[in-house]
């Protein structure tokens, strides 16, 4: 893991004395709300519906069992006892008060953390595959990158007002598991004829006008990576549409001017800048690459594992599901689920943060990530000590063996918490989940995405699950829009809307209407959803959603 350096500890601790005089200032009135705003978004403070969020940013989901510990100390002592894992690879704390916020930060900084960026028209938190550095499948870890881009990122003054926020994500394997193609940036490690470099796509993003990413440059020599990433920014801050906020992201400005065009640009923009950059960066990226040394892995036998999964059938099922490979055969990478039936997808108490903290000290060397589907991860766990660890999270309430199942939900906050929202999110996520435990047929389902968002700006990311759901507001009644056919992968795909929305009632009948009927037309249990849909395409899958309608067809 990354390690503060002097300069570090005192730009992070520098901003917190800024932002205290800022908040002083707007608790004694001498500063407006809307006087007070730019200040608080640059330092991850929003004002949502019934109270300010913080916003904490946990760079490329990787931290430690300290720091888990002081986000656990946060969500008990200025807010409600949890906090909440977002798509961004940040955890959000929903009550803290104002007047409390300087020293929250204050303890962030204390364990080197910050809300600095999470917010605003800016670069936002770099997010990585969450198996980074421990995937079997991986070319290379590609969190040294993400590093480097968020030291580039931080406080750049080119960037500090762009036309709207920026996302980037990076990879460093063909299986993307971090959304790569629905981001404004993508890097992704590839290698040619023998070389290592970089993919780089453009132009992704979901929202009211959902896309995927273009490849802007097929293969980018390890060296041109900055110059080159700053050049698209630089573009990008150029052409981006102000006079419209909902037309100022990248995507539209790919959409508007064509690949080629902003790919002429950007080359044009690179030649420029290249030479100046004097290779201090790539200095810095093999310092950075230091930090990120696979741990010592411990040798032993895993003849425990095996005979604990043949003998235990929780346990089998749990590791049948929450567990993935590891580039070590005697290692696995676990996935510790936070959307036990009927939870809120994504949040964890104090006391369960604790536990993983816990956790990972004692037998995952000291590491955690956070992944962007709301879960936590373990990355490197050896298999002998997966008994005690699976044991550990039962009594913890955190041994539920959905990952990659139906009731493994992202769920954005929804009418319950964002001012932004037009429906809830959490309520219809709890529901489905807690229908399907009751079912009994999740693990008979098989490998299925479903995602929901609470308005158009989808923080659910429901454009790309096999099965979506849109919350909107019809005359001030919830409707639930499904979507099919959505895919965040390597296979990347924006899902089709099925047809009319569903009332908070129906949406959860319908839902399971859809997944019975899917288990009915696929051609056998190994067929999962998404390959059902591309087989038959979405008409049989909205005959099952709209019987009425495919009855009418019929006659």
């Amino acid at each position: 893991m990354y390690k503060y350096n002097d300069f570090d500890e005192a730009f992070v601790r520098e901003r917190v004395a800024q932002f205290k005089g800022q908040v002083e200032r707007r608790i004694d009135g001498s500063l407006t709300e809307d006087e007070f705003k730019p200040y608080r978004l640059m330092n991850g403070l929003y004002l949502q519906l019934h109270a300010y969020m913080l916003r904490v940013a946990i760079p490329y989901g990787t931290l430690n069992g300290g720091q888990m510990r002081q986000l656990a100390y946060i969500a008990e002592t200025f807010d409600k006892g949890y906090g909440h894992f977002t798509t961004r690879q940040n955890i959000q704390y929903n009550w803290p008060k104002l007047s409390d916020v300087p020293t929250i930060l204050e303890k962030l900084a204390d364990v080197e953390m910050h809300a600095i960026q999470t917010s605003g028209n800016t670069i936002r938190n770099v997010t990585a595959d969450h198996f980074a550095g421990a995937a079997g499948d991986e070319i290379a870890d590609p969190r040294p990158v993400a590093e480097l881009l968020r030291q580039w990122s931080t406080d750049h003054p080119e960037f500090q007002a762009l036309p709207r926020k920026f996302k980037i994500a990076v990879s460093g394997a063909e299986n993307d598991r971090a959304v790569l193609r629905a981001h404004d940036v993508a890097v992704q490690v590839v290698e040619q004829d023998g070389q290592r470099g970089y993919r780089i796509f453009v132009g992704g993003g979901l929202g009211r006008t959902p896309m995927i990413g273009k490849v802007l440059r097929d293969f980018l020599p390890e060296a041109d990576l900055l110059p080159y990433v700053e050049a698209v920014v630089s573009v990008w801050n150029l052409l981006g549409r102000r006079d419209n906020k909902y037309k100022a992201r990248i995507k539209i400005t790919v959409h508007e001017h064509g690949i080629e065009e902003i790919s002429r640009l950007v080359e044009d923009r690179f030649a420029d800048i290249r030479p100046t950059f004097s290779g201090v960066d790539q200095v810095m990226l093999r310092e950075i690459e230091a930090h990120f040394a696979a741990p010592t892995f411990k040798a032993a036998g895993t003849d425990a594992f095996d005979a604990y999964k043949a003998a235990n059938p929780a346990f089998r099922s749990w590791a049948d599901t929450n567990l993935a490979a590891h580039k070590n055969p005697d290692y696995a990478i676990v996935s510790i689920s936070l959307k036990a039936h009927g939870a809120t997808p994504g949040d964890a108490s104090a006391d369960q943060m604790r536990l993983m903290a816990e956790l990972a000290e004692k037998y995952g060397h000291d590491e955690l990530r956070i992944s962007h589907e709301q879960n936590v991860i373990l990355p490197y766990v050896h298999k002998s000590d997966l008994p005690e660890i699976y044991n550990a999270l039962r009594e913890g309430k955190l041994a539920t063996a959905n990952i990659g199942l139906i009731s493994d939900i992202i769920a954005c906050p929804g009418m319950d918490y964002c001012a932004l929202a037009t429906a809830r999110s959490i309520p219809i996520a709890q529901e489905i989940a807690t229908r399907f435990d009751e079912l009994k047929l999740e693990h008979e389902v098989g490998p299925l995405k479903l995602k929901i968002s609470g308005c158009i700006n989808a923080c659910g990311h429901h454009h790309v699950g096999h099965i979506g759901i849109l919350g909107l507001d019809r005359a001030g009644v919830e409707n639930y829009q499904i979507t099919l056919g959505g895919d965040g992968t390597e296979d990347a795909a924006i899902g089709e809307r099925a047809g009319p929305g569903f009332s908070a009632d129906d949406i959860v009948p319908a839902i399971e209407r859809l997944v019975l009927g899917y288990m009915d037309i696929r051609r056998d249990a190994d067929e999962t959803f998404i390959q059902a849909y591309r087989r038959l395409g979405a008409q049989p899958f909205k005959d099952i959603l709209y019987p009425e309608k495919a009855a009418q067809n019929a006659a």
